[in-house]
């Protein structure tokens, strides 16, 4: 009886796990964006990984773990590099700036403050008498 209800568990987690798989692809074909279809494309290899995972289960097979560890590794990397370059990086991001940039860019930022301080003051004695005078 436990072979019967077995064999049963498993044949219905490879019908989920086909529904899964042909819906991942349907997921990666129509897209729209990159991303889209790298979450889709990351769906269906761990979907892949669960079907080997569960042959060998239903085979009492352990010789399939390093073919597990290998598709999770490259499905993983695969996923990290893609979402890595396709985030945007602001404009001279990552990019080592020479001595002379970054006193320029010091200069300008002091003159800023400088100037924000300036209009700062302005606004507090605008209208006002000067300190002390008598009305």
């Amino acid at each position: 009886m436990s072979d019967t209800v077995f064999l049963v568990v498993v044949v219905a987690a490879a019908v989920l796990l086909g529904i899964a798989a042909t819906l991942a692809v349907v997921r990666a074909e129509r897209g729209p964006t990159m991303l889209d279809r790298t979450i889709a494309l990351d769906v269906f290899t761990t979907t892949l990984v669960a079907a080997i995972a569960l042959e060998a289960a239903f085979s009492r097979r352990t010789d399939t773990i390093p073919l597990l560890v290998v598709l999770s590794l490259v499905g993983f990397v695969g996923s990290v590099t893609i979402a890595r370059f396709a985030s945007v990086e602001p404009e001279g991001e990552g990019r080592i700036r020479t001595a002379e940039e970054v006193a320029r860019e010091d200069a300008e930022r002091r003159a800023a403050e400088e100037a924000e301080r300036d209009r700062a003051v302005d606004r507090d004695s605008h209208g006002t008498g000067a300190e002390g005078e008598v009305r």
